[in-house]
C-alpha cells in the first residue's frame, strides 16, 4: 500500500497541510517539538482510528480549534485508489469514512492499511509493564485478525463486568460469575492460541533481524507466558474467585500475559545497554513489518521511523540503512532532528524521495 497525498487540518499542532508524498521514501527534518513525530501520528490514525500517543480523541485537536480531519489517497497493491477520511467536531462522535462511506464498526477497517511505526517510546516494550508487550502482539495480529479483534473485545468487556461484581460490597451471585469466567475462559482460550501461533512464526523473523543488525554479537529470545499454559482458563480464573474478591480485580485471564525478552540467556530488562535495547525495539518492530507482508493479503505495509538512531552505535546505524534501504520495504516515512542521517539512508538507497522541513507545525518541501 502507498499513501500518495495526505491532507491534515489541526491534528495537535500541525494548523494545516497538504502534501504530495514519495512512493519509497519520505523524510522530514526538524528539531523536537517542531511537528514531526505529530505528522507520522497522522498517517498512523489513517491506519489504526486511533492516535499512536492519545485514546481520547477530542485532545488531538490543535488547541483553540474546533475539529480536525485527516485524509488520505492510497493506492493498493493492484493499482486501485482508495480514499481515507476521519474527522471529528469537539462533543460528538469521530467519522471514519472509506471512498465516502462511513463505516459501521471501526474494527472494519483495521488491517486494510498495514503499517509499523518506530518510535523512541518504544523502549517501554522492554522497560515498561507486561501490558506493552500484550500491545506488540495485539497491534500485529489484529491487523490480519478479525476473529482476535472480536475475541479480544468481548473478553475486555467480560473482564471489566467481572471486576465490577468483585469490587462490590455485597457478595456476587455464584451463578452469574460462573458464567462470567466460563465466558471469560472461552474468548481468553481463543486469544491464547492465536498470540501463541503467532510467536512461534514470529520469533525466528525476529532472532535473524536482530542478527543483522547486530552483527551476531549477541543471541535473543522471545517466549510467550500465559495462565492458559497451566490448563483450562475457566478453571484457573474459577479458582481464585475468593483471592480475586479480596482485592478487587481479576488476577488471572490472557489480561495477564507477558512476553520474556533474553539477551544470551538473561532478563533483557536487567542485562541490556542502551543500545542493545534500543536494537531488540527495532528488531522487533521490523520483524513486525516482515510478518505482516507475508500475512495480510501480501501487502506490503507503510514503516514508520521516528528518530530511530539515538543511543546506536555507527555500525548498528548502517547495518539498519541497508536493511530500510533494500527492496523488501516500500513506502518509508523517517524523521530526525540530525540530516546527517538522513544524508546517509539517502547515499546507501537509489530509490527516489521526497525531503520535508517541519517547523512550528509547518511542513514545506
Amino acid at each position: 500500500m502507498i499513501l500518495k497525498k495526505i491532507s491534515i487540518l489541526n491534528y495537535k499542532n500541525i494548523k494545516e497541510c497538504s502534501l504530495q508524498l514519495s512512493d519509497k521514501l519520505n523524510c522530514f527534518i526538524g528539531h523536537n517539538g517542531e511537528g514531526k513525530t505529530n505528522f507520522l501520528d497522522a498517517v498512523y490514525y489513517l491506519s489504526f482510528c486511533r492516535s499512536a500517543y492519545n485514546s481520547i480523541d477530542s485532545q488531538i485537536i490543535k488547541h483553540g480549534e474546533d475539529f480536525f480531519v485527516v485524509e488520505g489517497t492510497y493506492e493498493s497493491e493492484a493499482g486501485d485508489s482508495i480514499d481515507i477520511y476521519a474527522g471529528m467536531k469537539r462533543g460528538t462522535k469521530k467519522h471514519f469514512k472509506r471512498d465516502k462511506k462511513e463505516y459501521k464498526r471501526l474494527s472494519q477497517h483495521i488491517g486494510l492499511i498495514p503499517l509499523v511505526f518506530i518510535s523512541p517510546s518504544d523502549d517501554m516494550i522492554i522497560a515498561g509493564g507486561s501490558e506493552e508487550r500484550r500491545h506488540l502482539m495485539d497491534v500485529v495480529i489484529s491487523q490480519y485478525d478479525v476473529e482476535y479483534i472480536e475475541a479480544l473485545s468481548n473478553y475486555n468487556k467480560l473482564l471489566k463486568q467481572r471486576n465490577s461484581l468483585l469490587k462490590q460490597e455485597a457478595e456476587p451471585d455464584a451463578a452469574l460469575m460462573d458464567i462470567l469466567e466460563a465466558q471469560m475462559g472461552a474468548e481468553g482460550e481463543k486469544i491464547y492460541r492465536k498470540r501463541n501461533a503467532f510467536i512461534e512464526e514470529f520469533m525466528p523473523v525476529f532472532q535473524e533481524i536482530y542478527t543483522a543488525i547486530s552483527g551476531g554479537k549477541e543471541k535473543v529470545s522471545l517466549s510467550y507466558v500465559s495462565h492458559c499454559q497451566r490448563g483450562d482458563l475457566f478453571t484457573v480464573i474459577k479458582q481464585d474467585r475468593f483471592k480475586d474478591r479480596a482485592v478487587g480485580y481479576s488476577l488471572h485471564g490472557v489480561h495477564r500475559d507477558d512476553l520474556e525478552m533474553l539477551l544470551d540467556g538473561y532478563q533483557m530488562k536487567r542485562e541490556g545497554s542502551q543500545g542493545q535495547n534500543k536494537t531488540y525495539v527495532l528488531a522487533l518492530k521490523l520483524a513486525q513489518f516482515n510478518f505482516l507482508k507475508r500475512t495480510v493479503s501480501h501487502t506490503t505495509p507503510l514503516l514508520l521511523l521516528d528518530d530511530i538512531f539515538d543511543k546506536l552505535d555507527a555500525s548498528r546505524v548502517e547495518q539498519i540503512v541497508k536493511l530500510v534501504s533494500g527492496d523488501s520495504y516500500g513506502q518509508i516515512f523517517i524523521t530526525d532532528t540530525n540530516k546527517d542521517n538522513l544524508d546517509k539512508i539517502l547515499s546507501a538507497g537509489k530509490s527516489e524521495y521526497k525531503l520535508f522541513n517541519v517547523e512550528n507545525g509547518e511542513i514545506n518541501v
